[in-house]
């Protein structure tokens, strides 16, 4: 029956989906470290203040969050703070209320794409890594 086969999957299904909810965050923390000189340039373009340090201070929190989220470490803590940092990001990086036209629409997808990452986070925050985390193995 349907009903009882995401229970014996939990585990696994909670595993997949922490690694793909932080894919986009490893892939673009790695794109603003590789290309740092870029990445402090969007964000003097966007009016992020100190914009080096927001460079690196964003850098950071999608590499570590992404890598502490994948392997399952501080699972909490961190599915709460990347869903601040996203939140922030989606009203800074797409305020779509203030543009028109084909601007607006792309804009108004991203930010509402950034709130169904945060829903995500929010989930992963009261489920827990699950079984295959680190988090697990050092509780056992």
């Amino acid at each position: 029956m349907m009903g009882s086969e995401p229970g014996r999957a939990r585990d696994e299904a909670i595993l997949v989906a922490r690694i793909l909810l932080v894919l986009l965050f490893a892939v673009s923390g790695w794109g603003k470290l590789t290309n740092f000189s870029g990445t402090i340039a969007y964000m003097e373009r966007v009016g992020a203040p100190v914009p080096s340090i927001t460079a690196l201070v964003a850098t950071a929190v999608e590499l570590l969050g992404a890598l502490a989220i994948a392997v399952g470490v501080w699972t909490r803590p961190i599915a709460l703070g990347l869903a601040l940092f996203t939140l922030g990001t989606a009203i800074i990086g797409h305020p779509f209320w203030t543009m028109e036209g084909a601007d607006r629409y792309a804009n108004a997808i991203n930010f509402y794409k950034n709130i169904s990452i945060i829903a995500a986070f929010l989930l992963l925050y009261v489920t827990g890594p699950g079984r295959y985390s680190l988090e697990a193995r050092l509780r056992s």
